[in-house]
């Protein structure tokens, strides 16, 4: 009977072990919420002009980053979020760059030219109001916004968003949601 039950506690363990070793721990500077936290609503304009909001994301895992083309570690980090879009982007995932720059799309048209961006659509914010909305603090701010448009964790500073551990994250919540 002592084996019995000795057997069932270490296979009970080993379960909750390869279940913790399974999910992907957030990425350095990444902070999660222990729970979700709800999303203000915010409008913002698309590449043709069209006013958009997270809610057309639905159903979707968003990373929403907030940037813009004189943000020097937001042009750095750009590259990194179009190959992320590239690697994880379609019907479950897409990354939302959202420019708040106020000389308006052309600036972040060009800029996109310039470096190179082929898989990231055009999203801008002239009036800066879903930053502050969002209680952004600083430049470049990515929110993780899950399928419910409730925002799992924020990461406030560029990152390599396309690095294995990052797209290893992403991909969880993903799969997860």
């Amino acid at each position: 009977m002592k084996t019995l039950a000795l057997a069932l506690a270490l296979l009970a363990a080993s379960l909750v072990l390869t279940r913790a070793a399974s999910a992907t721990e957030a990425p350095a500077n990444f902070a999660v919420h222990e729970i979700p936290k709800p999303v203000p609503e915010i409008s913002f304009q698309d590449g043709d002009g069209q006013f958009r909001t997270l809610a057309d994301f639905a159903g979707k895992v968003v990373l929403l980053n907030i940037w813009a083309t004189w943000c020097v570690p937001c042009r750095n980090e750009m590259p990194t979020l179009d190959r992320l879009q590239a690697e994880l982007g379609g019907p479950d995932f897409e990354m939302v760059a959202l420019s708040i720059d106020r000389t308006g799309p052309e600036a972040v048209k060009k800029f996109f030219g310039e470096i190179g961006i082929e898989h990231l659509a055009l999203h801008i914010d002239t009036s800066s109001k879903a930053m502050f909305a969002l209680g952004v603090v600083g430049l470049p701010t990515t929110l993780l916004i899950d399928r419910e448009g409730k925002e799992i964790g924020r990461l406030i500073g560029p990152a390599e968003w396309d690095s294995p551990e990052m797209a290893a994250f992403i991909r969880d919540h993903i799969t997860s949601d």
